[in-house]
Order: structure tokens, then sequence, then C-alpha cells
């Protein structure tokens, strides 16, 4: 991990280097700061999931920093009130991920398919240096 850049009780954003490694440590990264905020657990493992596929992507087609960033925002989607948890991950590659049909024997392909049916919301957008990944997953209460 080259390091936490910042951490509120709301917020967290960390930057791992493209190495094989940086799967693990922002998983890990990542549940421990959802452990922390006492977030419940199906909304914990959700995220440990998704990110570690975004992650794995990044790794894959990127070879520059990757990062993560964690943040409690009020509902983005229309009609609903309440919080969601927002996850970004970011690399340096400015090409949008392309989701794809992944076979019953497949190994890959299937991140962003997860990512689509466990999120209430998610996208894409491009930065100064690269794209976002992001995704909302809804908060109880």
């Amino acid at each position: 991990m080259v390091g936490l850049i910042e951490a509120e009780s709301t917020y967290a954003e960390w930057t791992f280097p493209a190495e094989p490694d940086a799967v693990r440590t922002a998983r890990h990264a990542v549940r421990d700061t959802l452990d922390v905020w006492r977030l419940d657990r199906p909304v914990r493992d959700s995220a440990v999931l998704l990110v570690s596929e975004l992650v794995t992507n990044s790794l894959q087609y990127a070879s520059g920093p990757i990062g993560v960033r964690l943040a409690v925002v009020p509902m983005g989607t229309a009609g609903l009130t309440g919080t969601a948890l927002l996850v970004e991950v970011s690399d340096p590659l400015p090409d949008p991920p392309t989701a794809r049909s992944a076979g019953p024997d497949d190994e890959g392909g299937r991140g962003l398919q997860l990512v689509a049916c466990s999120a209430c919301r998610w996208g894409t957008r491009r930065g100064k240096a690269g794209k976002t990944v992001w995704f909302e997953l809804p908060l109880p209460g």
C-alpha cells in the first residue's frame, strides 16, 4: 500500500502500487475500515468482493497506481432516501472497462457483471489521469 491518504468516520482513500498483492491489501484495507465504521456485514462483504474485482481489473490492464476511495453519501438514486456507501476504484488507463459475456468455464470476465448486479448504481468517468469505476451500495437505516 502506498499509503492511506485520508481517513475519517465516513471517508477513506488509499493508493496501491500495481503489484500482485494489491488486491489482497485493498481487500483488507476496505474490510478493516468498514468494520471500524460498523457497517452491516452484508454491505461490508459486498464492498470487499466488488473492490477485489475492480482492483483485479485494474491490475490486468493498467501499470500505474490504483486508487480506492470509500465514502458514505446521500443516496444518488431518484426516489430513494437514506445513505449509501460510495466506492471508487481509479487507475491511469483512460479507457473505460467493457463488460463481456463470460462462458461457464471462463475464469474471468464477471467483475462488471457482479458490480452491475450488486450495486444500486454504478458507472465510470474519465479523469485528468485515467478513469474511475464507481458503485453505490445502499446502507440500512
